[in-house]
């Protein structure tokens, strides 16, 4: 004779789920690290095509910050991890920063 399992009572998925907090990648301008360099990070650390690097880049050198990612923290702290290792590399005093959503 088979026996059943009991019945599980039903739970709401979605109540139960941790949103993980967005965080905001911003890159903060400074007057030594080049527009170049600024478009190579955008294109090589956050994947931007030229154009778009190109238009980040201006927007940090002409309003001082530009919000380029949005991210779940721990990937946000390897962008900027990525970001302050090319800029020393390079020999550039070059930040960004994380913010909460």
């Amino acid at each position: 004779m088979a026996t059943s399992a009991p019945a599980l009572p039903e739970r709401d998925v979605e109540s139960t789920i941790e949103r993980v907090p967005p965080y905001k990648v911003v890159l903060l301008d400074d007057p030594v690290t080049t527009m170049e360099f600024v478009v190579n990070v955008l294109t090589h650390v956050f994947h931007k095509d030229a154009e778009t690097a190109a238009r980040l880049t201006w927007e940090v050198h002409t309003t001082g910050a530009s919000h380029v990612a949005t991210l779940p923290l721990e990937q946000a702290e390897l962008k900027q991890a990525r970001v302050h290792d090319a800029a020393k590399t390079a020999g550039f005093p070059f930040r960004c920063v994380i913010e909460p959503v």
